[in-house]
């Protein structure tokens, strides 16, 4: 990810130490600092990293103006006349170094650990395996809406068949001797108790949880809170867990990738207002191959995110030349140690410094590559079934309309 994309800018004032005064300009967040230019000439001012910060707070400057003060490495950076409001920037940037500073504290447990190809290369499987494990998450959720649909077709089916049965009752005369009218008298429907079914809501598992900066289509304040993407939807919930709102599958209408960072949900309504909800997040990145699997119609790529899905889709578009090759030619180097890699002379100085792998790295490989080949394989016959049963869908409801339409017809004779 490009560390200097700018998440977003807010114009303002920054008080400059130095000369005892006020500067207006433009305070900027990118994925990892913080900056700030000046309008007039254009120099910038502040530059530092989000790890960098001690604390974010709300101030006033001289007991009058309403001010927001960053805390970094000892000096304290004071900005006041923020647009739309103070709220909103400094909910923004506590989010992102928050998320920062979590982020930061992972980066540093892990560097402990001895970098290597192998453990590069181990990386790259294992952020591609759980990118196909969401994906069978998703699938296997469609196959259960498509049972769900066929359960419902062969009630109606069977509905259909009792209809008919009434129907050529009624069509049948009233003297007809084998009529079942003359001796068969009404009896009284008793209402079957049906059990309560299971919410399949409170059962589904969540595909993703990320914190995230809400926005509302008639709210111009940016708030805290949650996005939780799940098989038959969205849920956004508010800071203290309280949903705000839950998009279904079906009702989404557009999903909008403003930047890497940020994305828009509409539903669209007819005579009313639409429901839209613009989220910032930091992490919003792991979110947004999820969503473009979930709502791969729906989805767009803005002017300024489509550098990030080229650059997620030119990786993959090069796994077989890259990821996969490597894979066996480090496999290959871990399980032949004997054969020097790099000895011809007119291989390139780069391969000739490619480390080996270790034994343990070589078995974690093999091992995340089974789980891929597993996968793709239940991928594969998910998807088999899923073609099938909508097959079966479309042929059941091709009969359930010419079985209404043929009732219908004797409806209106009788009528």
């Amino acid at each position: 990810m490009n560390e200097n994309i700018r998440i977003h800018s807010w114009p303002c004032s920054y008080y400059l130490d130095t000369s005892k005064q006020w500067i207006p300009g433009k305070l900027s967040l990118t994925p990892t600092s913080i900056k700030f230019t000046a309008d007039k000439t254009g120099e910038l001012l502040v530059d530092f990293h989000l790890s960098g910060i001690s604390e974010i707070k709300k101030e006033s400057s001289h007991l009058i103006f309403s001010s927001l003060t960053i805390l970094e490495k000892g000096t304290k950076h004071w900005f006041s006349s923020l647009h739309p409001n103070r709220n909103v920037v400094f909910n923004i940037l506590e989010h992102f170094w928050r998320e920062q500073l979590v982020s930061s504290q992972e980066a540093g447990a892990g560097a402990a650990l001895e970098s290597s190809k192998g453990r590069e290369l181990t990386g790259m499987l294992e952020g591609s395996q759980k990118r196909l494990e969401d994906t069978a998450k998703v699938l296997h959720s469609q196959g259960e809406q498509f049972d769900n649909i066929m359960r419902g077709l062969h009630k109606i089916e069977g509905d259909m068949d009792v209809a008919d049965r009434l129907l050529t009752e009624l069509e049948s005369p009233s003297w007809w001797p084998f009529s079942t009218k003359l001796w068969k008298t009404p009896v009284e429907a008793k209402p079957k108790e049906t059990p309560a079914a299971p919410d399949p809501k409170s059962r589904e598992g969540i595909l993703l949880r990320i914190p995230v900066i809400i926005t509302h289509r008639t709210d111009s304040s940016a708030k805290p809170g949650k996005l939780t993407v799940l098989p038959s939807g969205l849920e956004i919930q508010d800071c203290n867990s309280q949903l705000l709102h839950r998009f279904e599958a079906r009702d989404v209408d557009d999903i909008w990738v403003h930047t890497p960072y940020e994305i828009s949900v509409r539903q669209r309504f007819i005579g009313k207002p639409d429901t839209s909800f613009r989220l910032l997040a930091a992490r919003m990145p792991e979110a947004i191959p999820i969503l473009e699997v979930q709502f791969s119609k729906k989805i767009q790529f803005l002017e300024d995110a489509l550098g990030f899905a080229g650059a997620r889709k030119s990786p993959q578009a090069d796994l077989g030349t890259s990821i996969w090759q490597a894979a066996t030619g480090f496999l290959g180097a871990a399980v032949n140690p004997g054969l020097p890699a790099g000895s011809a002379e007119g291989q390139d100085k780069e391969q000739v410094q490619l480390q080996k792998i270790s034994q343990e790295e070589a078995k974690e490989l093999r091992q995340i590559l089974k789980k891929l080949k597993g996968l793709a394989l239940e991928t594969e016959a998910e998807l088999e079934q899923q073609d099938e049963a909508l097959d079966s869908i479309g042929s059941s409801v091709d009969r359930a309309t010419l079985t209404i339409e043929r009732q219908n017809r004797r409806m209106r004779k009788l009528t």
